[in-house]
């Protein structure tokens, strides 16, 4: 893949190679979701594609889109990562959000959408502009292989790149389950923001909601954290 980027994203893809490579770990970005579906359901059945990626349900295409997925040295997928821009039309997310969140379901049976809802937190009012949506992340193979190299923290920052390079965005956010949160991998991830809350999904017949996170980074965050030395992305995920 051959990318031109600001200064910061080459000095990133320069110094994340070594630990790409010390893993035998290769990556690969397209804009061909009925393709990445595919690998989807070929390659990892467990967990379907989420709504926000799903060519049947949005346009989704070079412009406004990318995928990404990171492969072994057996060619076995290991990692998966997605995003898209969102049409804010000058709105702040908290605004979009107060109706568009139902379009971002967890990947699980017979919500209810009636009962769920989204809360606004304080970061919420300030994103807006050209605004990221960042899901799909996914990570797999053999965990007493991979853990402990950075390769979590060093291929979501990849994904990052990805995201500056094509669009420079004024923010990009994902939300995260409050149980994934509270393991730190929001942290891991390079999230510099977390606000608590935020989604709220309930299931028929079920009282107990599965609560998520609203986790974000604005360009300046972005650019922070792909400027950061190699050894200090490895410290961050060990």
């Amino acid at each position: 893949m051959s990318i031109q980027m600001m200064n910061e994203g080459a000095h990133f893809l320069a110094s994340s190679q070594d630990i790409l490579l010390q893993n035998r770990i290769s990556v690969s970005v397209g804009t061909d979701f009925k393709a990445y579906s595919k690998i989807l359901e070929e390659e990892r059945p467990q967990q379907v594609i989420g709504a926000p990626f799903d060519p049947t349900l949005h346009n989704l295409n070079e412009g406004n889109a990318f995928w990404l997925v990171a492969r072994d040295d057996t060619g076995t997928l290991m990692h998966t990562q997605a995003a898209k821009t969102l049409r804010m039309k000058g709105r702040a997310l908290s605004q979009y959000m107060l109706q568009g969140f139902r379009e971002f379901p967890p990947a699980i049976p017979d919500l209810d959408l009636d009962r769920s809802r989204y809360r606004a937190g304080p970061g919420a009012h300030r994103i807006r502009g050209t605004v990221v949506y960042h899901g799909e992340v996914w990570m797999g193979g053999d965990a007493n292989r991979y853990r402990g190299t950075g390769l979590s923290t060093v291929l979501a920052r990849y994904g990052m790149m990805v995201a500056m390079d094509r669009w420079q965005p004024d923010y990009l956010f994902g939300f995260m389950a409050k149980a994934v949160a509270y393991k730190g991998f929001a942290e891991r991830m390079g999230y510099m923001h977390n606000e608590p809350g935020s989604l709220r999904w309930y299931r028929k017949g079920n009282d107990t909601p599965l609560e998520g996170f609203l986790s974000y980074l604005s360009n300046e965050d972005i650019r922070f954290l792909l400027e950061m030395p190699l050894q200090e992305i490895e410290a961050l995920a060990a």
